[in-house]
């Protein structure tokens, strides 16, 4: 029997999502967050491939928008639940769901797709490239000292129910969305994600706690969620707290809830993973090496509508340069552009006919894309040729961005 691709019907969805556990080795999620993917599934926008009655391999994306350099938020596809049965793999399936999911995105008026990797290796062929990194760190609180900034006494900490205090936090995310190009604008229901609290997600840790930071008159200007995982040894408490997310206005409200996460009683560990890479931490903390700083690839991006995607995001300076593009997935991406970036960063893309002076392909500008990674080291490693002198450091110069992009939650 042939296999059959098609969008997903509500009804379908538990044996689409069950195929989908399959896929990444069968192990159950728990119900709540089983509930809540259910929720935020866009079934308009998810395929599945049946082989008869069951269903074989799936793909489904997100309708995002995604902060850019210079604050615009940028339509973007948030590819999702992509995964095929061991029964059906090496058939050719995984390509013809990307095929049309980016022929989709396409005729969708979307110049962007964007994804997170179970294995990196897969996706570079369809185009996509790394173009955000993720900061973990270990630190070691019987070690290491915490110098704060002046104004840290005039700020507030307060324990409250992550769900009381769930608005209060969106409103300090949002405020961070323009500043920090990588971070999706959260659509109704994924204010939730951060929440989800199932015994496995512990770790033997305690339940979600919250710390919100406030100012007089001013309100909650900061919030830390986080975990204590108790843990004894022969000597006594070895404790540890797991930071899951902290973001705060200023740096007083940042470096208050780091002081409150570092004082907890019966912990000498503080554990934050999926962090900037440029978080302010490093440089608040007395000795950064036993603070165990290591970093992992986080989101990938593949531009989808060459020249809408890099008109809507803002220059670091001005720029005037011909690149040759290879893309051979998406063929209406391929030839020669002129980028023009004026003095305040705006740009026009257009095809050209004058002579190249870079050569890449659209994974390279994807890498570039959010500013954090440079063409320099781009062309150092090989992959972007330079073909005028001096147009790489220009063109680097001008994509490069004032802070580290950041995805701070998957999807």
């Amino acid at each position: 029997m042939a296999l059959e691709t098609r969008v997903l019907q509500a009804d379908e969805w538990d044996v689409w999502y069950d195929q989908l556990e399959l896929a990444f080795g069968g192990v159950p999620e728990s119900p709540a967050e089983r509930k809540l993917y259910r929720r935020l599934t866009e079934t308009e926008r998810s395929l599945g491939v049946w082989d008869g009655p069951v269903c074989v391999a799936s793909a489904g994306a997100f309708t995002f928008r995604l902060s850019v350099p210079g604050g615009a938020l940028v339509p973007a596809a948030g590819v999702t639940m992509v995964g095929v049965s061991p029964t059906h793999r090496r058939r050719g399936i995984l390509t013809s769901l990307m095929r049309r999911q980016l022929d989709d995105i396409r005729a969708g008026g979307e110049p962007l797709a964007v994804l997170t990797a179970s294995d990196p290796a897969i996706y570079g062929r369809f185009g996509y490239a790394t173009a955000t990194y993720a900061l973990s760190v270990d630190i070691d609180t019987t070690r290491v000292r915490l110098s704060v900034p002046p104004g840290t006494d005039g700020v507030t900490v307060r324990l409250a129910d992550p769900l009381d205090v769930l608005d209060d936090c969106e409103r300090v995310y949002e405020e961070l969305l323009a500043g920090r190009p990588g971070m999706p604008a959260r659509q109704p229901g994924w204010e939730h994600l951060p929440l989800l609290d199932a015994p496995a997600m512990r770790g033997g840790g305690s339940p979600l706690k919250c710390v919100v930071a406030e100012r007089e008159g001013g309100g909650v200007v900061g919030y830390a969620r986080y975990r204590v995982k108790p843990e004894w040894d022969p000597t006594g408490s070895d404790g540890k707290v797991e930071v899951t997310d902290l973001d705060a206005l200023d740096p007083a409200a940042y470096a208050a809830l780091w002081r409150y996460l570092f004082g907890i009683d019966l912990t000498w560990t503080v554990r934050a993973h999926r962090r900037p890479v440029d978080d302010p931490v490093l440089h608040l903390v007395s000795d950064v090496r036993r603070s165990q700083p290591r970093s992992r690839d986080s989101l990938y991006v593949r531009l989808v509508d060459l020249p809408r995607a890099l008109e809507a995001r803002t220059y670091g300076a001005a720029l005037d340069v011909v690149m040759e593009v290879e893309d051979a997935f998406c063929p209406w991406n391929e030839g020669r552009w002129r980028v023009v970036a004026d003095a305040k960063g705006a740009a026009r893309v257009m095809r050209s006919g004058e002579p190249a002076e870079l050569a890449l392909s659209v994974r390279e500008l994807g890498a570039a894309y959010l500013g954090g990674i440079s063409l320099t080291s781009l062309a150092a490693a090989g992959r972007v040729r330079e073909l005028r002198r001096g147009a790489v450091r220009e063109a680097s110069r001008a994509f490069a961005g004032d802070v580290a992009p950041w995805l701070p939650h998957g999807f």
